[in-house]
């Protein structure tokens, strides 16, 4: 926004001349007078002006209604309605303008005179009064203030015909700006002065006669030289001289010579006081007063300053500093929340913090903290619930920089409906905020943050508003937009648990734990499930848990055991990529050759070995050589679940690995190459291109993706031709990309399995296998579908879980469901599948 200084002189535009009045052209001296020639050359020239001026204007018109809140279109377009004369349009501008912005006291002077110039009626008085109140409200300004009291002492029939009430009028307008303005260390003795010729003028007006009233308007006039020279201001020698001078007048004698001569004592004490004062603050007057000072420096002067007057311990003096800073930078957020948090620290007067916050919501409406500061102090000095309202909403109209920010203001306004509900107001205001918050944020709120509001939605749900089927709308809601964060089951199982839902607890855990969720989410919920049980359930409970999540850890062991042997192989070609080219392909062949033979044996005899290992795996846990029962099953520990999958990795894993018909996966060496993260998940490669386009040298971007929902996992590659670009590249770590600060590392592999093991989180989350108990095909059997070649190998047994399952007929099929023509019947209901399932 523009300051004082800032907004474009209009010294060239002529204030608009009364309605139907002649214009200079009038009043021009015959001699001066044009040519019939030339007249006609002006009037032309004349149309051409006024013509392009209202094309101008008609542009800046369709400007501001597809922008209204473009402040510099508001500022170009009064100019021109100015110079045009359209007194009618000037005032709806500016009006309008002053709907969306605080206008500057240069306009507001502008303004005023305008106003001025078009009628001095009674009527047209009071308008031009509530103009100048409204201008010193938004803005400390001395010459908007001077220029106020100069029209009212002018303009008033009361004040200027020296009527009781009008004396008492100009005296109240005086002392207002003595307060706004008077501790103005440069300016503030301008108010001064004109309070003290207002007072000697009146003296002047009272008869000789008189003598009593003569004695108090003197009186009055000593009293304003006292209180002036108590205050630390610029030029206080001239002002003590000015006195003593007065004082002669008077018929009181003193020594011009001698500086305190006929002064009163306390007068001189609060003088030397008042002049020590000022010499502590020139050194920060003198440092203001560089015109060209950039806006930084002058921020950081004024925040110097500032901690300087608050150290003395005077709110008055600090607010008026805190005034004369935002006046000149009224766009400064620093300055605000400082301002407004001084104000709720120190004065708590709520007249003085409803105007302050009012004005700096209205020039940083895109600050979401000063809105939250706002709710909360309208809260503290108790405002109404309309108030409060009103503001609320204002603040959700607001531009905020992100989507976290319009979460905090609703979630605040959440909060003091929450404290106040006592005073008798109705839930339905706090579910009614949450509600629009949902609608308004739901689809652009990351899991934290939707996680956090619906978890306390939910809570006073249950605790404030009693009503456990809407807390359970609450979260199956979450489980919709974010099931596959474990925090969300987890919280909604906790709800359950607290109060004593035991079954609902179980049926969540029967729902949530053959999900897969992030890094080892999916084994934490499967002995969460079996703990809860323990603690709740009864041993049938136990015995069916432990019946339904053993198959499921195994099944993720198996997975996890092969990630490693991943990472493992992958470390191996990164540890062998400085070797020569050559060198290495021969080395290629030669493993290539080494691993055939257990391809072969794997495809010649695939039963034994996916047998074998299941079989024995469930031996080893058991104890014996027979099948394992289920309560058998339910004796399994971690620690041999573990130990079992790892024996069927070791077998298995190798013998896939090395299978010739098997692709090739890309490994990438990674000698140049930065790892980004934190990145916004509507980021793309263009995006990444663009953020490093700076240093450039940028060979290849790698977004990393999930691979069923194709979408962004807010990780990156980026490859780059020499050590020169990375090590630029690095130096962005932390810099803002679409409002998000990313974090820039050099891409080590070599550390190894243990440091990828330590931001493995995201990468588990998108390849964690899933199973369940409605035979949905798992993410995990689909690699081994890929891995083991179709058409060479026929499976048989009970242990097939992990063999392709196109190879294998589902459970529960029987060959009475076959039909006599070849074809195939029906799978059994979902029930019977399951429980075939469990009984296999």
């Amino acid at each position: 926004m523009a300051t004082e200084e800032e907004v474009p002189e209009a010294a060239a535009v002529a204030a608009p001349g009364p309605a139907g009045g002649g214009g200079d052209d009038a009043e021009m001296p015959d001699a001066a007078a044009p040519s019939d020639s030339d007249s006609d050359s002006s009037d032309s020239d004349d149309e051409g002006a006024a013509g392009a001026d209202e094309l101008r204007i008609q542009a800046l018109e369709r400007t501001l209604q597809e922008q209204p809140l473009d402040y510099e279109t508001h500022v170009q377009y009064i100019q021109c309605l100015r110079k045009s004369g359209n007194i009618e349009k000037l005032r709806a501008a500016r009006e309008e303008m002053n709907k969306y912005f605080p206008l500057t006291p240069k306009m507001w002077q502008e303004w005023a005179k305008d106003e001025a110039s078009l009628s001095t009626s009674e009527e047209a008085f009071a308008d031009i009064e509530k103009l100048y109140e409204r201008g010193v409200q938004e803005y400390l300004s001395i010459k908007l203030w001077r220029d106020y009291l100069d029209y009212v002492e002018e303009h008033d029939p009361s004040v200027s015909q020296c009527t009781t009430s009008g004396l008492s009028k100009m005296r109240d307008l005086f002392e207002r700006a003595i307060t706004a303005g008077g501790l103005h260390v440069t300016e503030g003795s301008k108010l001064w002065a004109a309070y003290r010729e207002y007072e000697m003028a009146i003296l002047i007006t009272i008869s000789d006669g008189n003598d009593e009233e003569k004695a108090k308007q003197v009186q009055r006039i000593r009293t304003l030289f006292h209180r002036q020279l108590s205050v630390p201001l610029a030029e206080m020698e001239s002002t003590l001289v000015e006195y003593k001078s007065w004082e002669a007048e008077q018929g009181n004698a003193n020594d011009p010579g001698s500086n305190f001569d006929g002064v009163p004592s306390n007068v001189i004490s609060a003088y030397k006081k008042a002049s020590d004062m000022y010499n502590e603050r020139r050194q920060y007057e003198d440092q203001l007063s560089n015109t060209g000072a950039s806006e930084a420096d002058k921020l950081q002067e004024f925040l110097k300053y500032l901690k300087f007057e608050e150290s003395s311990g005077d709110p008055a003096r600090v607010q008026v500093l805190f005034e004369r800073a935002v006046s000149e930078l009224p766009v400064s957020s620093d300055l605000w929340i400082a301002y407004t948090s001084y104000l709720d620290r120190s004065l708590k007067v709520p007249s003085v913090l409803r105007s302050v916050y009012y004005r700096a919501t209205r020039n940083c409406t895109w600050v979401a903290e000063l809105w939250v500061h706002y709710l909360l102090s309208l809260e503290r000095i108790h405002s109404s619930e309309e108030e409060l309202c009103h503001v609320f909403e204002r603040a959700v109209q607001c531009s905020f920089p992100t989507i976290t920010e319009y979460l905090n203001v609703y979630l605040t306004r959440v909060h003091s409906l929450r404290r106040r509900i006592s005073d008798g107001l109705d839930f339905q205001l706090i579910r009614q905020t949450f509600t629009d918050a949902a609608e308004f944020l739901s689809p652009q709120l990351g899991t934290e943050e939707l996680l956090r509001m619906n978890a306390y939605w939910a809570k006073l749900e249950r605790n404030i508003g009693k009503d456990i089927a809407a807390a359970r709308g609450v979260w199956e809601n979450t489980i919709k937009k974010s099931g596959s964060v474990l925090e969300v089951w987890q919280q909604y199982i906790s709800m359950e648990i607290e109060m004593d839902h035991i079954h609902e607890a179980r049926s969540l855990y029967k729902r949530c734990y053959s999900k897969r969720f992030a890094g080892s989410g999916s084994l934490d919920i499967c002995y969460a499930w079996i703990r809860f049980e323990e603690e709740h359930g009864t041993l049938d409970d136990y015995d069916l848990a432990i019946k339904k999540v053993t198959p499921r850890l195994k099944e993720l062991m198996v997975f996890k055991s092969q990630e490693e042997a991943k990472v493992e192989a992958y470390s191996t070609l990164n540890d062998n990529s400085n070797v020569d080219d050559s060198s290495q392909k021969r080395k290629a062949s030669k493993m290539v050759n080494k691993q055939q033979p257990p391809a072969k044996k794997r495809k010649e005899n695939p039963v034994k070995s996916a047998k074998s290992s299941d079989d024995q795996g469930l031996k080893s846990q058991s104890g014996h050589s027979g099948p394992v029962t289920a309560l058998e099953a339910g004796e399994v520990t971690r620690e041999k679940v573990e130990a079992s999958a790892g024996m069927k990795v070791d077998s298995d894993s190798r013998t896939r690995n090395t299978s010739s018909n098997e692709p090739k996966p890309s490994f990438y060496n990674d000698k140049c190459t930065v790892f980004v993260s934190n990145i916004d998940l509507k980021a793309n490669e263009d995006d990444l291109r663009r953020f490093f386009s700076d240093i450039g040298g940028a060979t290849a971007i790698r977004l990393l993706k999930d691979k069923f929902t194709k979408k962004s996992r807010g990780l990156a590659y980026v490859d780059f031709s020499d050590n020169k670009h990375l090590e630029a590249a690095l130096k962005k770590n932390k810099q803002k990309l679409l409002g998000k600060k990313v974090s820039i590392a050099r891409s080590d592999p070599s550390k190894g399995k243990k440091s990828r093991e330590a931001g493995s989180s995201s990468k588990d989350h998108d390849s964690f296998p899933q199973s369940g108990d409605d035979g949905a095909k798992s993410p995990g059997s689909s690699t081994l579908d890929k891995e083991v070649p179709k058409g060479d190998m026929k499976i048989t047994g009970k242990n097939t879980r992990f063999a392709p399952r196109a190879l294998v007929k589902p459970l529960g099929w029987t060959t009475k469901d076959e039909k006599p023509d070849g074809g195939t019947g029906e799978l059994k209901s979902n029930e019977e599948f399951r429980n075939l399932l469990l009984k296999k």
